[in-house]
């Protein structure tokens, strides 16, 4: 007989279930339990019935009905809304996942299956030694992405073991702080610990011993050991539908990844979710530059992003510099990690910065009261329905933000042919440097969607010049602005890049390199050429990187990559208010672009910098967004959930708080205010 003392009316049976591995102990236990009775007491009170002595700090319960955590041990049973009913398993926190980084390298590590991903991917950079977490997230492969690669893998092995980084040894793994190896809050030089030298940029020492200096070498090198074989296996978009399943299965930031149905030993993509680099420094992000490198390789080898043929060549040959020089599979790595190679690439990093806006890269303009204004001749190019184009030369002036151009040089005093404001609008480059053809395209955005203006340059130095000027102008900045110089040199830059002669030697001897030419360019253009053909032109492309150091070439590859037209846009198919037909909507870092889904062509682009406030209506999943001038927009996301898109928005608005001087310290708050939403 039980007592009325021990079993009175306001006690009941809970069944909970307890993930451990100890044979001789049932895995569900029976307590009785009061509603007062708070987590912590229940968590006590299982432990004591267990009778095993172990470490069990990382466990907590898990409502498997609910789909959550119950994490706060001082909140009551009543509280929670836990009863009778309810199946409340006790398991670690902590529990082992698979990860395929951008290199397509595959680590096995211990991740908090209750932390937020915002925070638990937090964790995994530090883990790995990237700085800037909150570029990054966590990606499901969806469905259609995996079905091509699931045909051709029937008849073959899974892969080895051995492929597979193992780094379930370290503190962060285990839930414990972590020691921060390289990941300095201050940004003072970390020094190698055997030598008492400063830490190289390619090679990084970790005094946790989680990352020994070959596995960071598999982090922080490229080994590009892919074959057409594989290229042929994996997921290759051909149409903006297409590219829309690779944004599908962005993880929810906000919740864990219990939550959202991520089992142990599982695996998830990380990748940069966010094309905003801040603050990019070989000194002490050998990891993050080679992964964003190998994201850039990768997006342009299966055509996630287009290019022309003249700047896939120019992406084989930076590539090529691990083929021709051999640096990267030989000794002379270790010259390659001196000081004197950070000191020779720190002058690219300050045109690589990108921020939401763009960052201040010199104080040398910051005087000038009187804002510059260009005055060229120029062509202007009309598209026209009934002749193939109209071309004429017209005198153009760039001011502020818009362009005005005159029948001559001498009627520029008087009123304008036309003015084009500039503020908004998309900038295309339209160049061939081979054929001298320097043109810049501009979708100026008017009331029934976009206008279509061309502009034909004369040379390289004046393109430069209009293309910088275009750019700034579309997103409301002028001549005066301190990124302008630096625009205008990271422009010919590339074109410096693309223009390149014939070298009979390099084309006569293409069999004495050992190259693949077919693992450096998309299947597009590998099926173009014959190998020897390929193997010629990527050599001449490659005469005008050739004396670059290894980290100077990944940084330029990536530079090129944000030169692409459509760098930083992530596509989303969307059904918008009033409208009958779907359309594909591209989230960008500064702006939002509606596209037409049959034609590819933008229809209309709005500014996050004109952006008032946004929305949803969680009961329809519909996203609304107020710009100025009294415009709003609404729509509903049909090939993902409305939040990604509600996230990518207040993500970029949360990353454009971003600065130097607030160190690296991230407000976690404010990113979930401006992500989370309100479901």
């Amino acid at each position: 007989m039980v007592s009325s003392t021990e079993y009175g009316s306001h006690t009941w049976e809970l069944l909970l279930t307890v993930d451990h591995q100890y044979e001789d102990v049932d895995k569900e236990i029976k307590l009785q339990v009061a509603g007062d009775l708070h987590v912590g007491g229940l968590m006590l009170k299982l432990v004591e019935g267990i009778k095993k002595a172990q470490d069990w700090s990382d466990y907590a319960f898990w409502w498997e009905q609910k789909k959550c955590w119950l994490l706060k041990t001082h909140w009551t049973l009543d509280k929670c809304g836990v009863q009778a009913d309810a199946k409340l398993i006790f398991t670690t926190q902590h529990k082992m996942l698979r990860l395929r980084l951008p290199n397509m390298k595959t680590v096995r590590l211990k991740v908090s299956f209750s932390s937020t991903v915002f925070r638990a991917v937090s964790d995994i950079c530090k883990m790995l030694n990237i700085r800037r977490s909150e570029e990054l997230s966590l990606l499901k492969q969806s469905e259609g992405t995996l079905k091509k690669k699931k045909k051709k893998d029937k008849n073959s092995k899974e892969p080895a073991t051995e492929d597979i980084l193992n780094l379930c040894n370290s503190p962060v793994s285990s839930g414990l702080p972590a020691n921060p190896g390289l990941y300095s809050k201050t940004m003072t030089p970390i020094y190698d610990p055997v030598s008492g030298s400063p830490a190289s940029s390619t090679i990084t020492w970790f005094s946790d011993g989680s990352l020994n200096e070959q596995n960071c070498s598999i982090l922080a090198l490229s080994h590009p050991t892919c074959s057409p074989e594989m290229l042929a296996e994996m997921y290759q978009p051909r149409t903006l539908a297409d590219k829309a399943k690779l944004n599908a299965g962005w993880l929810d930031s906000s919740r864990s990844l219990m939550e959202q149905g991520v089992m142990e030993e599982d695996q998830l993509l990380l990748r940069f979710k966010y094309y905003t680099f801040f603050d990019l420094n070989p000194k002490y992000d050998a990891v993050r530059i080679n992964q964003i490198y190998e994201q850039a390789r990768w997006a342009i080898l299966l055509e996630e992003i287009d290019c022309t043929e003249e700047e896939m060549l120019i992406f084989a040959a930076l590539q090529a510099q691990y083929h021709v020089s051999k640096l990267s599979l030989s000794s002379e790595t270790q010259d390659s990690t001196c000081e004197s190679e950070v000191d020779e690439v720190e002058a690219a990093l300050s045109n690589l910065e990108v921020t939401l806006e763009g960052g201040s890269k010199s104080n040398i303009l910051e005087d000038i009261t009187d804002i510059p204004k260009l005055a060229d001749s120029l062509k202007l190019v009309r598209p026209k329905k009934l002749a193939l184009k109209a071309i004429k030369t017209y005198w153009f002036v760039f001011r502020d933000t818009s362009i005005s151009y005159f029948k001559n040089k001498e009627s520029a005093l008087g009123e304008p042919i036309e003015k084009l404001n500039l503020k908004g609008c998309e900038v295309v480059p339209d160049v061939n440097v081979a054929a001298k053809k320097f043109g810049i395209k501009l979708l100026i955005p008017v009331a029934d969607g976009m206008n279509e203006v061309y502009l034909r340059c004369d040379n390289e130095d004046q393109y430069a010049r209009w293309m910088a000027a275009c750019v700034l102008a579309s997103k409301g900045r002028t001549m005066a602005d301190s990124s302008y110089q630096p625009e205008v040199q990271k422009i010919l830059s590339f074109l410096q890049m693309k223009n390149w002669t014939m070298c009979s030697q390099a084309a006569s001897e293409p069999e004495n390199v050992d190259m693949k030419p077919e693992c450096l360019v998309s299947p597009r253009y590998s099926k173009k050429f014959k190998s020897k053909q390929l193997i010629a032109r990527i050599l001449e492309a490659h005469q005008n990187v050739s004396q670059m150091s290894l980290v100077e070439a990944k940084l330029r590859f990536i530079q090129a990559w944000q030169s692409l037209p459509e760098f930083g846009l992530s596509y989303y198919i969307v059904r918008f208010k009033g409208s009958k037909k779907d359309d594909v909507l591209g989230v960008s870092y500064n702006r939002l672009i509606r596209i037409d889904m049959a034609t590819g062509d933008p229809i209309t682009t709005w500014r996050f910098s004109n952006m008032k406030q946004w929305n949803v209506n969680w009961e329809i999943r519909q996203v609304a967004i107020e710009f100025d001038q009294n415009v709003s927009i609404a729509f509903t996301c049909l090939s993902a959930d409305c939040k990604i898109i509600h996230e990518y928005i207040g993500g970029y608005i949360f990353l454009s708080t971003r600065s130097k001087d607030h160190n690296e310290t991230l407000d976690e708050e404010l990113f979930h205010k401006l992500t989370g939403g309100q479901e």
